[in-house]
């Protein structure tokens, strides 16, 4: 009778045990859906700008010249906004704007100020990744505002989204400065700086994968972002729209960098992918196939859609793209829509 006490016993408390693993199990699912949706929905949208707001330019990371600065500063008055140099927006040392020290200064007075709607950072190069881990938040939280740049400021871009806040891939200074009155997609900077958020449509490419989906949109320059994988800056696979785009860079370098999204895990979390414009490189027609190719091998597994050659990169038709935005991407037969929903 006893060991059959003690049998009914053990039995009971195994029950327990498998009872509250189970809870566990599908507690901590629910906590993980739960925080995908908490990272899309806590994405904060700077105030949009009016006439008569402030903006500051700055130069995180390589230098520039300054002609460029006062072209940007000029178009950017054009529109009825207040414009303001940082300290060395304009200023050199070695391949940088300036110092860490300076560059930083800069970046977090700029990011503090809170009369300022918006940064645009001048150009892209090197350099911004000095800051990353520097920047504080505390002020900016009271008064956010748009972080404004592309190529290198892919790693500012990564730094904003996480804490919470959406960032503008963009042209910069020089664009500003030489590309005409009607360049359209100067244009549409300043309708998203101004709350006006447009819809895009591309032409098709015989490599897009239809079908349709809605994400979050992040992305940027290729081998910045992967610079950044395993750290607390790295973009979040899970709903992303993944937009790419990358200049100067060897095929095989590309491809390796795919493949280590693709064996990290990313690739396969993704809701869809845009791959921009890789320019100023050369084929490898020892690899076997061309660049785009071997790339669009990399994700036919993989069932959300997927399109090529989109126009944003290192190019003059780069369309400004919201990084941390809700989005609508639609490939079809005829061509590909990109629509912001949020």
């Amino acid at each position: 009778m006893h060991l059959l006490c003690n049998i009914l016993l053990y039995f009971i408390c195994f029950c327990e045990l498998v009872c509250i693993e189970s809870f566990f199990r599908v507690f901590l699912q629910i906590k993980s859906a739960d925080k995908i949706e908490i990272d899309v929905m806590d994405i904060q949208f700077p105030p949009f700008l009016q006439k008569g707001d402030k903006v500051i330019i700055v130069s995180p990371s390589s230098k520039i010249d300054k002609l460029f600065l006062k072209g940007a500063k000029k178009r950017l008055e054009s529109w009825g906004l207040k414009v303001v140099m940082g300290k060395h927006a304009g200023g050199a040392s070695g391949r940088y704007a300036g110092t860490v020290r300076q560059r930083l200064k800069d970046l977090q007075d700029a990011m503090d100020d809170s009369k300022a709607k918006a940064i645009l950072c001048s150009r892209g190069g090197y350099g911004a990744v000095h800051l990353v881990d520097k920047l504080d938040f505390t002020a900016f939280c009271e008064h956010p505002k748009w972080l404004i740049g592309f190529s290198d400021i892919t790693a500012l871009h990564g730094l904003f989204q996480k804490n919470g806040y959406a960032s503008l891939h963009s042209l910069m200074a020089r664009h500003l400065a030489v590309e005409p009155e009607d360049d359209p997609c100067t244009n549409y900077l300043k309708d998203i700086l101004f709350g006006n958020l447009p819809s895009y449509t591309c032409e098709k490419h015989k490599l897009n994968k239809q079908g349709s989906t809605q994400g979050v949109l992040r992305g940027g320059n290729m081998a910045v972002a992967y610079g950044l994988r395993g750290t607390p800056y790295d973009i979040p696979a899970e709903g992303t729209v993944l937009f790419i785009e990358d200049v100067s860079e060897r095929p095989h370098a590309i491809e390796r960098m795919m493949y280590n999204l693709k064996l990290g895990g990313v690739l396969e979390k993704l809701s869809g992918l845009i791959v921009g414009q890789f320019t100023e490189y050369e084929e490898d027609c020892s690899l076997g196939k061309e660049l785009y190719a071997a790339l669009a091998d990399l994700v036919k597994e993989y069932d959300y859609p997927v399109c090529f050659n989109f126009p944003v990169g290192h190019v003059t038709h780069n369309l400004p793209l919201i990084n941390g935005a809700k989005v609508e991407f639609t490939v079809g037969k005829k061509n590909v829509e990109l629509k912001f929903i949020c």
